[in-house]
């Protein structure tokens, strides 16, 4: 049974999904660093949400650990790298707080315009300062979006309703996108230049840390209002306490700070500033949502292999991962085989998908096969490591597609390009089993045994009987044999299948064969 560990507060409806699927669970909140450090071994999967900081330091001690759920949207509390490197998928919630975040900044929003808070404040002290406080309409005013992703579209959506015009930032938002949600792409300068608000909806990422800058302040129009209800540190929050107290910027709204629990903060006290404490996520529907909904992707991936709304690795749905496992398995074997028996530097690979298989979701067979081809050199990698660790090699990864009759046999084929030349490897699935159909360009039909002898000759009379007198010697049982040839007189392949490993002495006897030009051993 796998065990979770869920390490911040969370909605006991987390708990009772975990234990409703199988899934074993603990509820241990407040650990130090040092603490989940001594007891994180013993976890398949770590559910958070924002206090706990999955470090790399805590990650190497977790050998057990697979998965990281993060209750939320947010992950800049969790290094992904360092999960990616160690293999453990990263997962987050986009959709379950979605909507209340979307509130949050459209309430900050009109309080901003008609500064609430301090009309509030002020009201309740015993005084009645009617004429202090004049604001602005929202109505025919544009709304400028840093981000229009999940949350950024429903803001969107909300604005129009408040007949605002509204122009977003997003490098990912295309052209048809844009305008199906009704909103106009531009520029971030243009959207500085031209917005009357400006909220953000963006992950925190080196490319967007400060993302409102002074510079960028100071090209604004003259009354904006700024609002942040997504990630701390997107505001450079001393250039928006000078452009507050210059008049420039006319009110700001912030939810989230640069350092949180936000005690102190250069922005509080000025005038014309809103805060709330991390107030975005923070209704009774949210919070149910997210802890059902991490509870149930984690449990689907530790039981069953299906991966949603993951940050380093394919997404596989409940629905697919049956029909995809014998592929995915398929893809190993092959990148494993490949892997073997090419020791020449790789500069690309070629991932060719065939017949029905190309209308699947390929992701994971091509993560797959990337694994199995590197865990000849890196015994760790497994299918969330290893496109990140292909990239760092500076290998080419490519996808190709050839549909079929919708009856036509599957195939893939896996194919990689060293400094020499071009290697080949075909598999197919036949009768639920991974079966290899061509190697290195000759035809043949072979199992994926768990030792194989890889042997490329001359096709010459003789050699097969020498070639099993010098096993027999070695009292290396042949299971089967797998044999195939370019063409008659020319070269060979034989591939045999034997129940022990083939030691390099009896591999070196086998090269001293008349004929022969390579030998290698295969373990899958």
């Amino acid at each position: 049974m796998p065990k979770v560990l869920i390490a911040d507060k969370m909605s006991v409806s987390a708990t009772e999904s975990f234990k409703k699927r199988g899934v074993d669970v603990d509820v241990i909140t407040g650990l130090s660093k040092e603490e989940l450090i001594k007891i994180i071994p013993e976890y398949d999967g770590l559910a958070v949400r924002s206090s706990t900081r999955p470090d790399a330091d805590i990650m190497a001690a977790a050998k057990n650990l697979k998965v990281i759920g993060r209750a939320g949207i947010g992950v800049d509390n969790i290094d992904i790298k360092a999960a990616t490197d160690r293999g453990i998928v990263v997962m987050n919630t986009p959709f379950g707080n979605a909507i209340t975040t979307a509130e949050h900044a459209i309430a900050l929003l009109f309080s901003a315009a008609r500064q609430i808070p301090a009309a509030s404040a002020r009201t309740q002290s015993g005084e009645w300062p009617k004429s202090d406080f004049k604001g602005v309409e929202l109505f025919n005013k544009t709304l400028g979006l840093i981000g229009c992703g999940n949350i950024g579209a429903l803001v969107a959506e909300r604005a129009l309703g408040l007949k605002m015009k509204v122009m977003a930032f997003d490098p990912y938002l295309t052209e048809e996108r844009a305008v199906k949600l009704g909103v106009t792409k531009v520029e971030l300068d243009d959207l500085f230049q031209q917005a009357d608000a400006i909220t953000l909806h963006t992950p925190l990422v080196e490319s967007t840390r400060g993302i409102v800058s002074r510079a960028r302040l100071g090209m604004s129009k003259k009354g904006v209002i700024i609002v942040n209800c997504a990630r701390g540190g997107l505001v450079d929050e001393e250039a928006l306490k000078d452009a507050l107290e210059a008049g420039h910027v006319r009110a700001a709204a912030l939810d989230v700070f640069d350092v949180e629990p936000a005690k102190q903060n250069p922005l509080f006290g000025t005038p014309n500033f809103i805060a709330t404490p991390h107030l975005g996520a923070s209704t009774l529907e949210a919070q149910e949502n997210v802890a059902v909904q991490v509870a149930e992707q984690m449990a689907d991936y530790l039981l069953t292999g299906a991966v949603s709304n993951a940050l380093n690795t394919p997404s596989i749905s409940a629905e697919e991962a049956p029909r995809l496992k014998p592929f995915v398995d398929l893809a190993d074997k092959l990148g494993s085989m490949m892997g073997q028996l090419v020791h020449d530097p790789i500069k690309n690979i070629e991932l060719t998908y065939k017949g029905t298989v190309s209308e699947l979701n390929t992701n994971p067979m091509s993560a797959a096969a990337l694994a199995g081809l590197l865990k000849a050199a890196m015994p760790d990698v497994n299918m969330v490591s290893a496109p990140v660790l292909a990239k760092e090699r500076g290998i080419e990864v490519k996808e190709s597609y050839v549909s079929e009759a919708e009856r036509a046999e599957s195939l893939i084929r896996v194919m990689v390009e060293t400094t020499e030349r071009k290697f080949a490897i075909v598999g197919t699935i036949y009768r639920g089993e991974p079966r290899i159909v061509r190697l290195f360009g000759v035809q043949m039909d072979a199992a994926f045994d768990p030792y194989l002898l890889y042997v490329r000759n001359d096709d010459k009379p003789g050699f097969i009987g020498r070639l099993g007198n010098i096993l027999g010697q070695a009292k290396i049982n042949i299971a089967t044999f797998y044999l195939g040839r370019m063409d008659k007189g020319g070269e060979a392949v034989c591939l045999v299948s034997v129940d022990t490993e083939v030691s390099e002495t009896v591999q070196a006897a086998i090269k001293g064969l008349d004929h022969v030009k390579i030998v290698d051993t295969v373990r899958l």
